[in-house]
């Protein structure tokens, strides 16, 4: 296995710039997921580090060697593609053991490189099958056992699950994850869908508009988003956004919304008073409370049972607000309800859309 390092990487499609200028490194045996919306150029690195896009201007490298130059055959990495890419008339065994034997390995190290892929997969009774015979999840084993084979330097999966149904895409996210644990291969996977990312990463490498917008935990993510963007895109339901004042006092700090409600701030923040503030919280830490002075009344516009809890869509502000709650009582909600924002669980973000720093209260000046 082996570390990879971007350095300053930026490529251009003529005159237009897709990526501008990504830093990255990724250690040996992590396994780190590109995750964004289509357009935002994670699969347009991930082929650059595979050598199918060339490098427009920095440099990379793959086990400290600079792959810049190096065709796609020479990087020793492993690509799972979305489509599969099973060569039709082979078999199960005859695809995975494809690249070795044009590389003209040896036939009892292909044999036995084939079996453990097989044995790791579950794929040993679908060996003498062909791809139309098999499933998309089998066929995504296949895939992934072909990688496997090879014993490359580093694995590169591109959306590999999104051709799949909500319960394989679960059940082969699962089987990603053991695979990585058993083998601590050095893995890079592109996604759209965050819930892949946070379930499968040891680190996000979240992206918008060919820029890295923040690298993280999942958890570092979700609890600290380094910016709006990231506060939107990472969770599920998305964050709730208000447009707010900040306002700081004698030891107390609040964000001011636009009816005049003063939520309260469980810190201070470096803003200057009365500075344009975007107050964020997440649908599951919204709590439905009676009447208070700091609560809000919401209309309630549809209602989601899920099973495991309960999605409100609920207007507040004019603006399209969700809570997710566990209580079933949320069911028979009447026409309005009153919702409350408990301080630690509120983000605050500047009007430049970064994430407002924090100070002490104490420090607060009226």
């Amino acid at each position: 296995m082996a570390s990879i390092d971007i350095r300053n990487v930026r490529k251009n499609f003529g005159i237009v710039s897709v990526l501008h200028g990504v830093d990255l490194s990724i250690e040996n045996g992590e396994f780190v997921v590109l995750v964004g919306p289509s357009g935002c150029g994670k699969s347009t690195l991930l082929r650059m580090i595979a050598g199918l896009e060339e490098v427009t201007e920095g440099e990379i490298r793959i086990d400290g060697m600079r792959v810049n130059e190096r065709a796609p055959k020479d990087r020793d990495i492993a690509m799972v593609f979305q489509s599969y890419a099973l060569y039709p008339h082979m078999n199960v065994a005859e695809n995975m053991s494809y690249g070795l034997r044009i590389r003209k390995a040896a036939r009892e190290k292909i044999t036995a490189a084939v079996s453990n892929a097989a044995r790791k997969l579950e794929l040993q009774p679908l060996l003498a099958r062909r791809p139309k015979a098999l499933s998309g999840g089998q066929r995504q084993r296949v895939a992934m056992g072909r990688a496997i084979v090879r014993q490359p330097k580093a694995f590169l999966f591109d959306e590999p699950l999104s051709n799949l149904d909500a319960r394989l895409r679960e059940q082969m996210r699962a089987e990603i994850k053991k695979l990585h644990r058993d083998l601590g291969a050095t893995s890079i996977y592109v996604t759209h869908d965050q819930i892949e990312a946070m379930t499968l990463a040891d680190r996000i490498v979240a992206m918008h508009e060919g820029v890295v917008q923040q690298v993280g935990s999942p958890l570092e993510l979700y609890d600290r988003p380094a910016n709006l963007f990231v506060a939107g895109f990472i969770g599920s339901p998305a964050m709730n956004f208000l447009s707010a004042c900040y306002e700081i006092g004698a030891g107390t700090a609040g964000a001011r919304l636009p009816d005049g409600t003063l939520i309260a701030l469980s810190s201070a923040y470096q803003l200057e008073q009365g500075a344009s503030v975007t107050l964020g919280i997440r649908p599951e830490h919204v709590e439905m409370s009676p009447a208070s002075e700091s609560s809000l009344r919401a209309t309630v516009d549809l209602i989601e049972p899920t099973g495991f809890g309960i999605i409100l869509h609920l207007g507040l502000h004019g603006l399209p607000f969700n809570v997710f709650t566990l209580d079933r009582a949320a069911l028979t909600a009447g026409p309005t309800v009153t919702v409350a924002f408990p301080p630690q669980h509120l983000h605050l973000f500047d009007e430049t859309g970064m994430r407002a720093l924090e100070t002490s209260l104490q420090k607060g000046k009226g």
